[in-house]
């Protein structure tokens, strides 16, 4: 007669000739085994010390070889932001039709720098992190998130700076550049959803793409020429209204629904022309967020297993 099943799953071993152990196998399970995705989102939850500890520890890290340290964190952008206010804005004349260009053009190049950076150190999180992907019994996801806060902890001094910069010089006209009053108020406030938002956003794509570049490394170069197109294509440098009168309905609706375009234009309704932001833009960002995120996840959950694999 055959032993009971909650017999067979249990082992004995006999350590001598009186003692006998029995151990129980049903928690056991396979090394490197994907747990179940509620589970998993758990597992993330409580090496969420990690993450924060993590990004703090790379921000400080960067720019440290460099003279000036952290000081380029800021310059960097500023300078890009000179480069084309001088090149669109001033020469090639893309102001036109835009109130507050330089307020416009501040906020465009240096929260699309969050974003592109964002997305490009997400990408690369787990084929940039290979010994410790093989190293340490962690979820997986952990990397690309902590990759994308990072980005966020590294902008907070540009993101201050951008504040400034728009109260102050914001509404300066040049030649015939069209200017409005900036007033500072509590509609400011619009642009912490919105950057947590976009935050969201940045993660599920970070965490979609980690897992491509994680199984096909070649598409990381595509990822720099992908983000060099969104970034003309979330109107930076330029207004998507210039497309209006030329027959182009159709990048006027890409835009629309472009969640970087949603992102900037919050802010800049918000920061230059006194306003809330349009409904349209917020329903568009959320949904990014919640899609962007929940299929991220679910994304590179089921990858869980492969990461790591010498190939």
């Amino acid at each position: 007669m055959a032993a009971p099943a909650a017999e067979r799953r249990t082992p004995s071993f006999q350590l001598g000739p009186q003692r006998v152990v029995q151990m129980d196998g049903d928690q056991l399970v396979r090394v490197g085994a994907r747990p179940g995705l509620l589970r998993y989102i758990r597992n993330i939850w409580a090496f969420r010390h990690f993450l924060q500890y993590d990004a703090h520890a790379r921000t400080s890290s960067q720019n440290n070889l460099d003279s000036l340290g952290r000081f380029w964190m800021v310059m960097n952008p500023l300078l890009q932001a000179a480069v084309y206010f001088f090149i669109f804005g001033y020469i090639l004349e893309t102001h036109r039709g835009i109130v507050n260009f330089i307020g416009y053009l501040i906020i465009g190049v240096l929260t699309f720098r969050f974003i592109q950076g964002a997305v490009v150190s997400g990408s690369n999180s787990i084929a940039g992190n290979q010994q410790v992907v093989q190293a340490f019994n962690f979820p997986r996801a952990c990397l690309p998130i902590s990759s994308t806060v990072r980005e966020l902890f590294a902008t907070v001094p540009t993101f201050v700076v951008m504040a400034v910069l728009v109260y102050f010089i914001g509404d300066y006209q040049i030649a015939d550049m069209q200017r409005a009053d900036i007033t500072l108020d509590w509609k400011w406030l619009m642009f912490f959803p919105a950057i947590f938002l976009g935050l969201l956003v940045m993660t599920g794509l970070s965490l979609i793409l980690a897992r491509v570049v994680a199984n096909y490394n070649d598409v990381k170069h595509l990822i720099s020429i992908g983000v060099r197109l969104w970034f003309y294509a979330s109107a930076v440098i330029f207004s998507v209204d210039r497309f209006a009168d030329r027959g182009h309905d159709w990048i006027i609706t890409v835009m629309h629904y472009n969640p970087a375009f949603c992102i900037l234009d919050i802010i800049r309704d918000a920061w230059l022309y006194d306003g809330l932001g349009e409904p349209f833009r917020w329903i568009v960002l959320g949904g990014w967020a919640v899609g962007a995120l929940s299929i991220g996840m679910i994304i590179f959950w089921r990858g869980e297993e492969t990461y790591g694999r010498e190939r």
